[in-house]
């Protein structure tokens, strides 16, 4: 690949390029039911900057754009070995070529180079400005809570090498017997995956290893035998089953048929009766993700349910397929983050445990299935939507009378008030948040799913 001159024919190609890319974020926003969208482009010149301007303003859109300057050589020199060697753009390339390449390619892009401007052409542009990958930062006119999140995220991450070792806790007496949830201790052989498990982290050498736990008695008492210090998250507990918890799965679908059943069909946004879903278990580690962005080495000592989010979000898995990815017990899955994507290593320490794996269910959804929604809830829990956006409900609608007894009628009355009715729709009237009221924003990559439509200025 050569890196010519820039001139007409390049910079008229290019451009048609940009409004075709531009079409596409047009007809996601506002035809297929996106709600954020990507334009990640080399957007270096004033000119493609208010080009994507005029497309935000025409279409009633919002824009945030993302720069990232770097002038160390280094710290550049690094970025291509370890970035651009793994880039789509340079496929079954040597090193040394790749390195020569992209230099060139770089003193291409200076010849028509414009920095982002705060105190003068752009200062009325929402941006960020990532200086050095993170040593400095310069932000600029954030108006709203979409673009705070893309500064909250991009200011937490880091491109230095580590890894993330992810493990279940060991075995515990409620795995034995088949039971969810709970805080159970450890069988014998949990013990013996907990004492394995040190081995494990001698023999790796894991230097400045952080270990973290949930609060749960059997993660606690794993990480206890490791000898080292350990920091427990609440927030890293497992999925809260409610009315559910400590029952078997054999148990739930004998006294609450309806509820295994919906389960079944929805497994991501179906929330237990007064517990949680795996939408809202996603939620709440949010922080735990943040926080692992931004450390070194973690061991994190989980849940099932927990280990599935987090590996979901290294591995870009969707919510269809969260709920159903493996996680076995005694296994210890090294995350090592790389340039577009994650690389992934299992070690399985040797120590057999029950399986707690239930397979994706064969059935289809039945047509006229009803939809449960939860008190406090704004997601429908079993839904034929498939693009599972939120919905608001206004406050002064009536809600629908149950057709059926439901699993609160089942339940002492002291435990009634942790559970919903079951609605057989939505309500009548109800508040949706449209482009017209609340504006998706244009942004650059981020790998937040909420973030929003990035325009990247400099790469």
């Amino acid at each position: 690949m050569m890196w010519l001159s820039v001139n007409e024919i390049c910079c008229f190609s290019c451009r048609q390029c940009a409004l075709v890319a531009l079409q596409d974020v047009k007809a996601y926003l506002t035809e297929e039911g996106g709600q954020i969208a990507v334009f990640d482009a080399t957007n270096t010149t004033r000119e493609r900057r208010d080009l994507i301007q005029a497309f935000v303003k025409e279409n009633a859109f919002k824009v945030f754009f993302v720069e990232s300057v770097c002038d160390d050589p280094e710290v550049i020199a690094a970025n291509i070995l370890e970035v651009k060697v793994s880039s789509p753009d340079y496929p079954e390339r040597h090193r040394e070529r790749v390195m020569d390449d992209f230099l060139k390619r770089i003193e291409c892009y200076k010849v028509t180079y414009q920095p982002l401007d705060p105190d003068d052409y752009d200062k009325d542009l929402s941006f960020i400005k990532v200086i050095n990958v993170g040593r400095r930062f310069l932000v600029n006119r954030v108006q709203d809570y979409i673009q705070s999140k893309i500064v909250y995220y991009l200011m937490n991450i880091h491109v230095h090498s580590h890894s993330i070792y992810l493990c279940r806790h060991g075995e515990s007496n409620h795995n034995v017997e088949g039971r969810i949830g709970g805080d159970s201790e450890l069988s014998p052989r949990g013990r013996q995956f907990a004492h394995t498990l040190r081995e494990f982290v001698d023999e790796h050498k894991l230097s400045d290893l952080k270990v973290w736990t949930s609060q749960l008695r059997r993660t606690i008492q794993t990480a206890e035998e490791l000898g080292v210090p350990y920091e427990q998250w609440k927030i890293l507990n497992e999925i809260d089953a409610g009315v559910c918890e400590e029952m078997t799965y054999e148990m739930i679908q004998e006294t609450f048929p309806e509820e295994f059943a919906l389960r079944d069909q929805d497994k991501y946004h179906y929330r237990y009766p007064g517990g949680e879903s795996y939408q809202d278990l996603v939620q709440r580690l949010e922080p735990v993700i943040m926080e692992l962005e931004r450390q070194g080495n973690v061991l994190v000592v989980c849940h099932q349910a927990v280990m599935r989010c987090l590996l979901a979000y290294f591995l870009d898995k969707g919510a269809d397929d969260l709920p159903y990815m493996k996680c076995p017990l005694h296994t210890v899955l090294k995350l090592t983050p790389v340039a577009y994507g994650c690389k992934v290593e299992m070690f399985y320490l040797n120590v057999e445990a029950v399986n707690t794996h239930r397979d994706r269910p064969l059935g289809k959804i039945p047509k006229d299935s009803a939809i449960i929604h939860r008190r406090n809830s704004y997601t429908p829990l079993s839904s034929h939507d498939q693009v599972k956006r939120p919905r608001l409900y206004s406050a002064g609608n009536q809600p629908w009378l149950p057709l059926a007894p439901t699993p609160s009628a089942l339940m002492p009355e002291g435990r009634q008030s942790q559970v919903s009715d079951r609605l057989t729709g939505f309500p009548s009237k109800s508040v949706t948040v449209s482009c017209n009221q609340s504006p998706p924003t244009v942004a650059v990559t981020l790998c937040l799913a909420f973030l929003c439509l990035i325009s990247g200025s400099s790469r």
